[in-house]
């Protein structure tokens, strides 16, 4: 299904809105070009409101939009667009997504807009649109792990058809679930790429020892069933916590952690490939 036309949309100049649980994704392009990436806090219904005057990134303040992020030759292709500002938006929150729906520029990317093959009707816009966006920039058969605060693993055959995927606790939400859940166990965080011992001598890193040897030892599984099933099948990774899980990887494991793509941005090339190649 094509994305419905937008009146406003200039090929030079779009915006792409990833709407998260805890934050807004957001993505500046220019043409086919992805330009610069940032994220912000939830936005607050007058915000939006007053978003849709705005005629310009000019216009936009600077907590929504970062100028310093931008190039010379960036702000001169900036300055030469006077027409509303398009968004297309994907989101997983619908109350957020509720809030934008006065906005008049805005065209919300769903589920049977993405021309994946097989799709049950609960998918993730986000996991597919990052399955999409890896499989038509790298090529199919293609596997996506999402080390976001869930960990999830969403794949795809040659012939673009979701073959299937899982959805697991990611790290920070099995350390904050020890430490929240029960009485003893202290909340633990790491933000060390050094792994822990495997039989450790002291609570917290007997904590670090059982999440992430196990997240490890997951991972490696499903990677493994998934090169069984498609030998030359690709695998890219994204989510928050990608960088901490290619260090315990390459540490660990470095024959699988050498073979990832390594793509933070999935779902905005996703979003690139539907806006673009119909037409907008």
């Amino acid at each position: 299904m094509k994305l419905p036309k937008h009146p406003e949309y200039r090929e030079n100049l779009w915006l792409a809105l990833e709407i998260g649980n805890s934050r807004l994704h957001w993505a500046l392009f220019i043409g086919e070009a992805l330009e610069c990436v940032w994220d912000t806090d939830h936005l607050p219904k007058f915000v939006i409101q007053q978003m849709a005057q705005c005629r310009t990134l000019d216009d936009l303040p600077t907590e929504i939009f970062p100028f310093s992020k931008l190039s010379g030759k960036q702000r001169e292709i900036i300055a030469e667009t006077s027409s509303y500002l398009p968004i297309f938006v994907a989101s997983v929150v619908p109350k957020q997504t509720a809030l934008w729906q006065n906005y008049p520029h805005i065209r919300v990317i769903t589920l049977d807009q993405v021309p994946l093959k097989g799709m049950y009707p609960t998918l993730g816009i986000d996991r597919a649109l990052a399955l999409w966006g890896a499989g038509k920039t790298w090529g199919f058969p293609m596997l996506v792990i999402d080390a976001g605060t869930a960990l999830t693993f969403t794949g795809a055959d040659a012939n673009q058809c979701l073959v299937g995927g899982a959805i697991m606790p990611g790290i920070g939400l099995q350390f904050a679930t020890l430490g929240q859940k029960t009485g003893q166990l202290p909340l633990v965080e790491t933000n060390n790429f050094t792994l822990p011992p495997r039989f450790a001598l002291n609570t917290q890193e007997a904590i670090q020892s059982g999440v992430i040897y196990t997240l490890l030892a997951g991972i490696k599984d499903f990677i493994e069933a998934w090169w069984s099933l498609f030998p030359k099948g690709k695998i890219a990774i994204k989510g928050g916590d990608r960088t901490l899980l290619i260090n315990y990887l390459q540490a660990l494991y470095p024959e699988i952690a050498e073979c990832l793509i390594i793509e933070p941005n999935l779902i905005f090339w996703g979003m690139q490939k539907i806006v673009t190649e119909n037409g907008e």
